[in-house]
């Protein structure tokens, strides 16, 4: 551990949602929302995440024509091991049959133990795009399917695939991502059938379910590869969406079957079949 860390501090009442979807879509999920004010920390050093939303906020700003109240400021702390306080806060959650745990709490034997540390890769089974996944799998996936996970982050969904029985193949634009699922599926257990660092364009594979837990602008720009490769009579699971796109995602996939769609505080996750 480091004698020092940084710390983010980024506030916006105009943009604050868009704020942290794009945090998401950076992989970050260590994120704390304290009074209006959205907290990063990193023993890294986080200018690069606070570029990044100045530069995407500039950009929201300009084309609304809303007004950029951003404020972001980087300071450099002690260490006062804020992982291990960051560790007592994050508890197991039981989704169905599965008990999302990390690596330091006692296993539930009466449920599928999934084993998450929450660290930089997306998904831990607390966020509500995720939590909604893990829900929807159970009811959709069946063993035998090939299954693919498409912005696979820290593997959790591949890993609940792989424990219901799919054939299983995931991949993510983040080489970090697609390593920590790797690292995740040996840590549970399970054997990922393929896992690589990509999109899914010019994919010939066809699938029995694939799950897309990603932000809404990356769902509309792969909205034709995600529909070219399912199967007839395949699922496709869309979620990490604000209630905000709903309409757009009715809209531009409303050429397959919406079986059903749950909404969780602002995220809305949809099942949609070919």
């Amino acid at each position: 551990m480091r004698d020092k860390f940084y710390e983010l501090s980024i506030k916006s009442s105009n943009f604050y949602d868009e704020i942290l979807e794009l945090l998401f879509s950076f992989g970050i999920t260590c994120v704390e929302e304290k009074d209006g004010e959205i907290l990063v920390r990193d023993e890294e050093d986080l200018s690069h995440i606070g570029w990044g939303v100045c530069e995407y906020i500039t950009k929201l700003s300009s084309h609304f024509g809303v007004l950029n109240d951003l404020k972001t400021q980087i300071l450099q702390k002690d260490n006062k091991d804020w992982i291990n306080e960051y560790k007592s806060g994050v508890k197991p959650v039981a989704l169905g049959k599965f008990y999302i745990r990390p690596s330091w709490e006692a296993q539930d034997d009466s449920l599928e133990n999934i084993v998450i540390d929450p660290a930089l890769a997306f998904g831990s089974g607390h966020h509500e795009s995720t939590s909604s996944c893990l829900l929807f799998l159970q009811k959709y996936a069946k063993s035998g399917d090939l299954a693919l996970d498409v912005g696979c982050g820290s593997g959790i969904l591949s890993i609940a695939l792989a424990k219901l029985g799919c054939i299983v193949q995931a991949c993510d634009t983040d080489e970090l991502a697609t390593q920590s699922s790797q690292q995740n599926a040996l840590l549970n257990k399970v054997q990922l059938d393929k896992i690589w660092t990509g999109s899914i364009s010019n994919l010939e594979q066809k699938y029995d379910i694939v799950v897309a837990n990603i932000i809404a602008d990356v769902i509309f720009m792969l909205k034709k590869d995600l529909k070219n490769i399912l199967k007839n009579g395949a699922y496709l699971l869309l979620s990490g969406i604000l209630q905000k796109y709903e309409e757009r995602i009715l809209a531009d996939f409303a050429d397959l079957e919406l079986v059903e769609k749950k909404q969780v505080n602002d995220w809305v996750s949809f099942v949609f079949k070919k």
